[in-house]
């Protein structure tokens, strides 16, 4: 969908698109890799697409979250696993949905208008080490 949303915001001269990553397309976890190659192919296209689209108008950025407490991955992975993930982090906890939804609309606002190609870690610090 996002694909022919682009030309349209090529076309207008303006437009943000927001790509969800994942934090394990950054790093080796058992049992994930499809989910962790496809998702680090994401944010592949997302510094191309930066590229490509940012000189005409077009902004392309990822959030990459961490462990997160929705319907989806409780169900799946359950909430000990969550925990469990989150407390290699600094942060030592799960982020709650909103959260991550915090970062989306930031990276989408104008406020960070000069961020093309990021990928940002919303991971409780897991990232960093």
């Amino acid at each position: 969908m996002v694909g022919a949303l682009v030309p349209a915001m090529v076309e207008r001269g303006s437009g943000v698109v927001v790509n969800i990553s994942t934090m394990v397309a950054g790093f080796g976890t058992a049992g994930s890799s499809v989910y962790a190659s496809s998702k680090a192919a994401l944010n592949a296209l997302t510094r191309c697409w930066a590229a490509e689209y940012g000189p005409r108008g077009v902004r392309v950025n990822s959030v990459a979250p961490g462990p997160t407490y929705t319907e989806g991955t409780q169900e799946q992975y359950g909430v000990r696993a969550l925990e469990s993930l989150a407390s290699q982090a600094p942060a030592r906890r799960v982020a709650d949905a909103t959260e991550i939804a915090r970062a989306v609309a930031y990276i989408a606002s104008d406020e960070a208008s000069f961020l093309h190609g990021v990928i940002l870690n919303a991971d409780g610090g897991r990232s960093a080490v």
